[in-house]
């Protein structure tokens, strides 16, 4: 696709490190493999070298050997990931022995590697639940300075290019935060607004979904997108952010024009918040199934360093598509 194919061109021109902490995987292992033929990224893998090595001839691998392997149970830079642990989280009750059982997990492994500068980012998802790869990230690589909230966006291709930006949308929070407040949800606005401009490639038009448009059902979940909206174009009132909006009204513009004639954004939207993540969730999939089109992510937003989810019914094409979002944001190129 050539909006993946425009970010490992960028990834490649700056390669960087992404460690994959589900090194023994075979999707994850299949996908290393594709990434280090095409070279827009360094690998690490996480896991027994014994049995990398074998997954080589068993899975028909040709560069898996050129990916740097990581064994979480004995290797060089061990002590020195204790004592930055310890370092970190001392302060919050951690011991010395507990310290020493964590960095041999690893999804801390690789949240350790990030923040020594050992690797750029991090994809991990495929066999661990959002809330287990997002932990150590909490901990040790936290979120960006005056950001609360982590959420997750999805990059979708539409078949019908009368959608979006030819087709393009942006949907969040699709993956990680259930019920977030209107301060929160006017974060994750912003930051998607970013992601949307930064990854996509797009100019952000925002519109915070609910079951009203404009005033047209009143219930205390309608005043939360309301609230959220005005917080968020005070957040960032260079970006284009409207709402309360449905989602006929953001997307179809006779609808639009109709319910909402004094928006620029309603007819027009190319990004969609969602209220809740399982409004998010449900919409992205319905979409991405029914529609035909591809979802690209999550890609999480909020945290200090590129480390990205994956669904666990990810297939080695997403993992390769991730990580090339990844790369290109631990380049500084989104």
């Amino acid at each position: 696709m050539e909006f993946i194919n425009q970010l490992k061109a960028k990834a490649k021109a700056n390669k960087k490190t992404i460690v994959l902490p589900e090194g023994e995987e075979e999707r994850t292992l299949k996908a290393a493999d594709i990434i280090i033929g095409e070279g827009f990224a360094n690998i690490i893998l996480i896991g027994n070298p014994e049995v990398i090595a074998e997954s080589k001839a068993k899975y028909g691998l040709d560069n898996i050997e050129k990916a740097t392997v990581v064994n979480p149970l004995s290797h060089d830079k061990k002590e020195d990931y204790i004592n930055l642990l310890l370092e970190l989280r001392r302060s919050k009750g951690l011991t010395e022995e507990k310290a020493a059982t964590l960095v041999e997990d690893p999804l801390y492994l690789a949240t350790l590697m990030i923040k020594n500068g050992d690797a750029d980012g991090e994809v991990a998802g495929a066999l661990n639940a959002t809330g287990d790869v997002l932990r150590p990230a909490f901990q040790i690589v936290k979120t960006l300075p005056g950001i609360s909230v982590v959420s997750g966006a999805f990059i979708m291709i539409m078949k019908d290019k009368e959608f979006g930006d030819n087709g393009m949308m942006v949907f969040a929070d699709c993956a990680v935060h259930p019920n977030p407040t209107a301060s929160e949800l006017a974060e994750i606005a912003v930051t998607t607004g970013k992601t949307t401009k930064s990854i996509a490639g797009i100019e952000p038009r925002i519109a915070m979904l609910s079951f009203s448009t404009k005033g047209s059902a009143k219930h205390e979940m309608v005043d939360k997108v309301r609230e959220a909206t005005e917080l968020a174009q005070k957040m960032a009132p260079e970006m284009k952010i409207d709402g309360e909006m449905q989602a006929d009204a953001a997307i179809i513009p006779a609808i639009g024009k109709s319910k909402a004639p004094d928006s620029e954004i309603a007819g027009k939207a190319n990004v969609l918040v969602f209220p809740t993540l399982e409004t998010g969730n449900i919409s992205y999939k319905l979409v991405q199934r029914m529609a035909g089109a591809e979802a690209i992510g999550p890609v999480l937003q909020g945290m200090a360093a590129p480390i990205n989810d994956l669904s666990r019914g990810c297939s080695v094409s997403d993992i390769v598509n991730l990580v090339a979002i990844t790369a290109t944001q631990a380049a500084g190129l989104v």
